[in-house]
């Protein structure tokens, strides 16, 4: 089950809603934690083992957790190591066993046949970092093992995202405030998030679809990078709105959940990129790997190190193949050269900035979208002209050009401030309403009339 399907929106969200607001407030943490496991089956029922594993990440995190909280020096280290490797192991089984198989030629078919448990790379993480805090004494093993489940399960930010710690869970989990207005503005949020989704990341991503069938062999070099800019739109739109729909629903709730997405394609540089773009994973990596590495203490070789560490770790996080590890490659390597100066440059020339971006960003995002290296090739060919053998159509950029043109304008409106500057500057907070009724209204005729992508980032 996902957020954009009208099976969520007009069955499994109102019968949570009723359920919610009819439940004595002591019991809402369990009714948030039973509809959490329901939300969960219903979308891993195909794969009854992903269930099984994420109850196990909530009952041993939390006897972990408490054994690290009684003791002292050795043995709370080790027990802290142990619980770490038991949660990235998993990860790895699942995720990157076949991976490291195929690096000495070696085929199992059980391996290549493993399927990703549905948002095993997020609440691992999330488990983690709570295990992590606990070690480093910044909070205190939770006594309530359904204070662990809620936190770990939860279903608005479950397979997606955003990760939170629990630092800045537990007084929400504890005492919240829930009330009709706060549920009508947290649908509003939602539905801001549903019209990301639907009536952009799905329709500019046809475009992408278009170009992938065509083969990058046999597009002109216009269509290759309306092709680029297209696959950075989706990816944006998909996973902000996938955010924002999260944020949302947490907002229904009564919950804060982090801001995920910042504007990032009004960035001037790669550095500030990645402090707008997917913000709590940048704050997973900069709090539990880069500062635990020494961050910028030791010197600037070993910030270099220490990066470099960071972003071929985000690569790997992201998926188990050498196009992940380039791609983080790159990034680590124009930030590298924006710490050495080019981005004090960049910061001060807004306009170079900015254009730079312009074509950075779609080149790092299509490393990112070609998991085969001879595809990527050729398409970085086509993308500067390198000649193939595929046949060629001249024109074939101005029938997709006329297709998605005004698309393109919508999608590059909707990366600025703008939209919301404009929805702020109304001030009858019943035309707000009823513009973001019809985005849920448009949005929803068009799940009607064709089915939503699934989450691009839940196959990460």
């Amino acid at each position: 089950m996902v957020f954009s399907s009208l099976s969520f929106i007009f069955v499994f969200l109102p019968a949570f809603i009723i359920t919610y607001i009819f439940s004595p407030v002591k019991l809402r943490n369990a009714v948030i934690f039973l509809a959490s496991l329901i939300f969960y089956f219903i979308g891993c029922i195909d794969t009854p083992e992903a269930m099984l594993l994420l109850l196990a990440a909530v009952i041993l995190n939390y006897f972990f957790a408490r054994i690290i909280s009684a003791l002292n020096g050795r043995r709370r280290k080790s027990v802290f190591i142990l619980s770490v490797c038991y949660n990235l192991g998993w990860l790895v089984f699942f995720k990157y066993s076949a991976f490291l198989l195929s690096l000495f030629n070696i085929s199992i078919p059980f391996f290549s046949g493993l399927r990703l448990p549905i948002g095993i790379s997020f609440y691992t993480f999330q488990c983690i970092s709570y295990l992590a805090d606990v070690y480093r004494g910044k909070i205190c093993a939770e006594r309530s093992v359904l204070m662990v489940g809620t936190y770990l399960t939860m279903f608005p930010q479950l397979v997606a995202g955003p990760i939170v710690t629990y630092p800045k869970m537990r007084g929400q989990l504890l005492f919240r405030k829930f009330n009709i207005k706060q549920l009508a503005g947290g649908f509003a949020v939602f539905s801001v998030g549903l019209g990301y989704k639907v009536l952009l990341a799905d329709r500019i991503g046809g475009l992408w679809n278009s170009v992938v069938s065509i083969g990058a062999d046999s597009v002109s070099v216009p269509l290759a990078w309306m092709g680029a800019f297209s696959y950075a739109f989706k990816i944006y739109f998909d996973f902000c709105g996938y955010s924002v729909m999260a944020v949302g629903l947490g907002k229904m709730l009564g919950f804060r959940l982090p801001q995920n997405f910042r504007l990032p394609y009004m960035a001037k540089t790669m550095t500030e990129f990645f402090r707008r773009w997917h913000i709590t994973l940048g704050a997973f990596f900069r709090e539990y790997v880069y500062i635990p590495l020494g961050g910028n203490r030791r010197g600037y070789l070993r910030m270099i190190f220490n990066l470099l560490a960071v972003w071929l770790l985000t690569g790997l996080w992201h998926g188990a193949g050498f196009n992940f590890l380039l791609w983080g490659a790159v990034i680590f390597i124009l930030i590298v050269v924006e710490k050495l100066g080019a981005g004090k440059f960049l910061e001060t020339h807004p306009a170079a900035g900015h254009l730079y971006m312009i074509f950075a960003v779609p080149l790092t995002w299509i490393i990112f979208a070609c998991d085969d290296m001879a595809q990527l090739k050729t398409y970085m060919g086509r993308l500067f002209g390198v000649p193939t053998d595929g046949v060629i159509f001249r024109g074939d950029f101005v029938k997709y050009g006329k297709q998605y043109g005004l698309l393109f304008i919508v999608c590059i409106i909707f990366s600025t401030p703008l939209p919301r500057r404009l929805l702020m500057r109304i001030k009858n907070k019943y035309i707000r309403y009823a513009l973001i009724s019809a985005v849920f209204v448009l949005s929803v005729i068009c799940l009607q009339k064709s089915s939503s992508d699934p989450f691009m980032y839940f196959r990460f």
